[in-house]
């Protein structure tokens, strides 16, 4: 989606160092992505964390953004970095994962979502293990294929694929305890 006529004025004058542009900025931002940092997050503080951090290198790379047209691109993708960054850095789990015939893919009926809060998604997918939630996240929501998760995380692609396969085991187990699994593909 390209930039808004507000959007570009808006990232040349946060180019100058303009407070109040910067404010405007980050407030136009906040509500589009606080939802990207709570699919990565665990936990709301970990979001607005995360949040900040990325807000931090936006402001401090914005002088370097050439096309500001895509600035909308652009600050999402320096949110999701800063969101895998982070849980680089606050891994407290070691998974080992080993390489397991991969399921055929399936979606989420559109139906669990007028069954589900956004908040009950969230928590299912928070309850997942830190790779797991990571992976589900990029692949099914960010739309990266296997070797760019696998090249962003710094793991093997079928470890990608393996831990994919393992979310959607667990997405499938919980939908099933609150009925829903039937109305799923």
């Amino acid at each position: 989606m390209a930039a808004s006529a507000k959007e570009i004025e808006l990232v040349k004058a946060c180019q100058r160092n303009d407070r109040q542009a910067q404010n405007a900025f980050y407030n136009l931002y906040k509500g589009r992505l606080m939802g990207v940092c709570r699919r990565y997050a665990r936990t709301l503080a970990e979001a607005e964390d995360i949040f900040q951090e990325a807000f931090i290198k936006i402001f401090l790379n914005i002088g370097d953004l050439k096309n500001v047209e895509s600035v909308e691109y652009w600050v999402k993708s320096t949110v999701i970095r800063t969101a895998i960054d982070y849980y680089r850095q606050h891994r407290r789990e070691n998974e080992q994962v080993d390489y397991e015939t991969i399921l055929d893919d399936w979606s989420v009926s559109p139906q669990v979502y007028d069954k589900l809060s956004q908040e009950e998604i969230l928590e299912i997918i928070n309850a997942m293990p830190n790779g797991y939630r990571m992976v589900a996240n990029m692949y099914y929501i960010d739309g990266y294929t296997h070797p760019e998760i696998a090249k962003i995380l710094g793991i093997a692609e079928g470890t990608s694929k393996s831990q994919l396969a393992r979310a959607r085991e667990i997405l499938k187990r919980k939908l099933k305890a609150v009925g829903l699994w039937s109305i799923t593909l």
